[in-house]
């Protein structure tokens, strides 16, 4: 059936290269190289009009989808008001990521959220967000320093399917600080940092959905991006659509 297709979400801001500074689409490549190396393609998706009809094609052309970091989503969508350490929102972006996110678990097509991915399933399935760790850790060692990433010792829960994917007791690197608060329908938590933060999340009844508040791709570990791709696979096969 060929080699899985996975899409991965993006930033649209401003970027420069050479003489030029302009709206631009933007993604670290270690997100694409992970999947790639894991044996997958990748697209990448920018934000752009959520219309129902630009989600189901996109969707269509797709086997995997994965929502990336990124800035916080607007308190709005998930019934709180703005706090002071809130990022400027970026709505088309959330209501792009939204949409592809329900309209991808309605479909049962398997899905990975990274650090604000997690919060955008969390959010998508009627959940709420911790809006400053901080306030309630009492340090920002969630939030790392500069360019470099935090890191926080987490436990997987035991007969999940990330801790099938993921060793039991880790440090792992973190940059975020919000986090998921009251889990959205459907999910359960399946990792906490050592302080009680939720730092990842997933759908038991779902074949392959997944969101870690963490940045795997910055680890040495392929475990979950290995996970992701052979449910693709398997998507795939099960769709038929593609040869």
């Amino acid at each position: 059936m060929g080699t899985p297709v996975v899409g991965i979400t993006s930033y649209l801001d401003r970027a420069s290269s050479g003489v030029w500074d302009l709206e631009a689409v933007f993604l670290p490549w270690r997100y694409g190289s992970a999947f790639v190396d894991a044996g997958a393609a990748v697209t990448v998706l920018p934000p752009q009009t959520a219309t129902p009809d630009a989600v189901a094609a996109v969707l269509d052309g797709l086997d995997a989808l994965v929502v990336t970091g990124g800035a916080d989503l607007e308190p709005a969508h998930y019934g709180a008001s703005p706090h002071p350490n809130d990022d400027d929102p970026k709505p088309v972006r959330d209501a792009w990521e939204l949409a592809l996110t329900s309209a991808a678990l309605e479909r049962g097509m398997p899905f990975l959220g990274i650090c604000r991915g997690s919060q955008v399933l969390n959010v998508a399935r009627g959940g709420t967000l911790i809006q400053h760790v901080p306030d309630v850790v009492g340090h920002k060692e969630h939030e790392g320093d500069g360019d470099q990433f935090g890191h926080v010792e987490v436990t997987t829960v035991d007969g999940t399917l990330l801790s099938t994917l993921h060793p039991h007791d880790s440090k792992v690197p973190v940059y975020h600080h919000q986090a998921v608060d009251r889990l959205g329908d459907g999910l359960v938590v399946s990792a906490r940092s050592v302080y009680g933060i939720i730092e990842a999340v997933e759908d038991p009844a779902a074949h392959f959905c997944v969101g870690v508040q963490w940045h795997p791709e910055e680890d040495s570990r392929t475990a979950l991006f290995e996970g992701l791709v052979a449910a693709a696979a398997k998507y795939r096969l099960r769709s038929g659509s593609r040869s």
